[in-house]
């Protein structure tokens, strides 16, 4: 899409971070034209080592210094309800507007991706686009913010990056179409 604005999510966690240390090495991105945004965050302060979009801040955006736009979710109103909520109105105009043209996402050990954990309550909601969850499981600290699956499946791409033998379970579970989270993803295009 070529001189047209291209919107990107993205994940958090060491396998993303090294992803956005490569993006930011492509010299024939046109940074400008590019708006960023979160599929999912940890309930902590912007600047806390957890947190998913110090992480984008640090490898991709403050290395490449000149993206159209980035919006991380808010988590600075101490509710994490309101700051989701805050959150889907932006999504809401994003997704019946210009779009998602790619959301970058992980896989957790258990399945999961963005932070839409098994047996968790936010698999099945469709009239929202942000909310507030935490791992059921108690697998995965602190409380999170995560996009849905409406919104997942809007974009045109959804990019899944998996490295290590941590994963191997997830992904030989994925492979017997067993129902993880991850394994839910509709979007029009899906790589893995």
């Amino acid at each position: 899409r070529v001189g047209q604005r291209f919107v990107l999510f993205l994940s958090g966690g060491p396998t993303a971070a090294a992803c956005y240390d490569r993006a930011a090495e492509q010299a024939d991105v046109d940074w400008s034209l590019v708006d960023i945004y979160m599929g999912d965050e940890r309930f902590v302060a912007a600047d806390d080592p957890a947190a998913n979009q110090r992480l984008v801040r640090e490898h991709l955006v403050e290395r490449v210094g000149d993206v159209g736009s980035f919006t991380p979710m808010p988590t600075d109103a101490g509710d994490p309800d309101a700051c989701a909520a805050s959150y889907d109105a932006v999504l809401r105009e994003l997704v019946h507007g210009h779009g998602i043209d790619l959301i970058h996402l992980g896989l957790g050990p258990d399945g999961h991706t963005a932070s839409l954990f098994a047996n968790s309550a936010s698999l099945d909601v469709t009239d929202v686009f942000a909310l507030a969850t935490e791992d059921p499981n108690g697998r995965n600290p602190h409380p999170r913010l995560s996009v849905t699956y409406p919104v997942i499946d809007s974009a045109r791409s959804a990019v899944f990056t998996v490295v290590g033998t941590e994963n191997h379970d997830a992904i030989a579970q994925l492979q017997d179409g067993d129902d993880l989270p991850a394994g839910r993803v509709a979007a029009h295009e899906i790589l893995w």
